[in-house]
Order: structure tokens, then C-alpha cells, then sequence
């Protein structure tokens, strides 16, 4: 499974890194940093999955997703937010879950497994 991680924080994803190197069969293609690299970069890669942090600076939350899915239609999207009340936003402009950053970090591994169809 190719992921691609967007999130503004190099702190978050050296942590989203760690956490998910060890799982097998996972390839990271590459990071983005703020909103305006995050289309060119799923063009350019088709991940299946995007870790996207809801509050990317930049971030049309409302329009994103259908752009995502137009240029990559097997893209599975996790949003992740600091702001827990965030989630009903993100589910309503469809992403495929949603997972506080304060949340156990085996709520994203389960996420990621279900994706991956483990």
C-alpha cells in the first residue's frame, strides 16, 4: 500500500513515520507540507491511502476530497486533527475516517489495516 502523508507539522509525520514503517507492506511516497503541493504530489504518486491533517494550511476542506478521488479514484482518505470536533466536517466532505491526533495510536494502525484489507 503507497501512502502519502500531508501534514504541516515535521513533528506529526516523523511520528506518523515511525508508527507505520514497521507495518509490512506499507510504501511512503512522500509528504506535503502545506495545500498547494498536496494535488500535484497525488497526481504524480496515486497513493491509496492520504493522511491528511484537516487543518492544512490551505486546506479547501469542503472541495478537497472529490479533487483527490478525480485525479486518483481508488484513494482511501484519513483525516487527522488535533480538534476533535472536527470529524463531523471531514466525514460530511467524505473522507473515509476520521482519527483525532489524540487518540490512541492503534485507532490509526486498525484504520490502516482495514484499508489495506488486513
Amino acid at each position: 500500500m503507497r501512502v502519502l502523508v500531508a501534514d504541516d507539522h515535521s513533528e506529526v509525520r516523523s511520528a506518523l513515520h515511525l508508527l507505520l514503517e514497521q507495518e509490512p507492506g506499507l510504501t511512503f511516497v512522500g509528504d506535503v507540507v502545506e495545500a498547494d503541493g498536496l494535488l500535484p504530489q497525488i497526481k504524480t504518486t496515486c497513493p491509496d491511502l492520504l493522511l491528511l491533517d484537516w487543518e492544512l494550511p490551505g486546506l479547501r476542506s469542503v472541495e478537497i476530497v472529490p479533487a483527490l478521488r478525480a485525479l486518483c479514484p481508488q484513494l482511501s482518505v484519513i483525516a487527522l486533527s488535533g480538534l476533535p470536533e472536527a470529524r463531523a466536517a471531514a466525514l460530511k466532505a467524505e473522507v473515509d475516517a476520521f482519527v483525532s491526533k489524540g487518540d490512541p495510536p492503534e485507532r490509526l494502525l486498525a484504520l490502516v489495516k482495514k484499508y489495506r484489507g488486513i
